[in-house]
């Protein structure tokens, strides 16, 4: 979520003395997104809906809607490019989702690093989550190689000790996601750059699409 959509949902927050919440909370960003983020969340969403429904643990897994974690405060907002709500049915239509109305919480979270403001998914982007109660953050720069401030994956975990601490910083093609109990693992370079979901002890078993699976059980009804 840009700079802009944060200055654009935040507003004064207050009580009418009814016990009912005035607050306007907005439920679709301003804003447009570089058609990378787009193409690699079109391709991961359904991936990570279809990896839960295999394991026969199906859940709720959204993208770039907001999700408002502090009642009355509108500016208290993400909006990951790719989310998982536990407990969340996969057909439930969300326009937006406010923890405080079911007291859940993303259980992981993908943010794929913006090409016009890349250091706000360095920093502002921790503390947000972190605050948001998510309990797995990715964050995926495609544009890593630009600096060398830069890294193509970094990965928080809440701990119960520590707290919400980055646990780990990679270049390499793949990072291991805790939470979703799989890999998030790079294809392509560039602009192809894509991001699926992959399985092993090293990742090295892509997890097929949906018309992967369909192609490969047609060809082996054929065999």
């Amino acid at each position: 979520m840009s700079t802009e959509a944060h200055r654009q949902v935040h507003g004064r927050a207050h009580r009418d003395g009814r016990g009912r919440d005035p607050t306007f909370y907005p439920v679709e960003k301003k804003m447009g997104e570089d058609s990378l983020q787009t193409w690699i969340v079109e391709l991961l969403r359904p991936l990570i809906e279809r990896w839960y429904q295999e394991l026969g643990r199906p859940r709720f897994v959204g993208a770039d809607q907001f999700i408002y974690y502090q009642q009355f405060d509108p500016s208290k907002v993400v909006a990951p490019d790719v989310y998982v709500l536990p407990g969340v049915p996969p057909g439930r239509r969300v326009r937006s989702w406010k923890v405080w109305e079911t007291g859940i919480a993303p259980s992981f979270a993908l943010e794929v690093v913006s090409s016009d403001e890349p250091y706000k998914d360095y920093v502002d982007a921790p503390e947000r989550y972190r605050e948001l109660g998510v309990r797995e953050l990715v964050i995926f720069d495609p544009d890593w190689e630009r600096s060398r401030d830069r890294v193509r994956w970094q990965r928080y975990r809440r701990l119960k000790t520590r707290g919400f601490v980055r646990v780990e910083t990679t270049n390499v093609d793949r990072i291991y996601a805790r939470v979703l109990g799989c890999w998030l693992r790079v294809i392509g370079a560039g602009d192809a750059a894509r991001v699926r979901l992959a399985t092993g002890s090293e990742g090295e078993a892509l997890f097929p699409t949906a018309a992967e699976a369909e192609r490969a059980a047609r060809e082996a009804e054929r065999a």
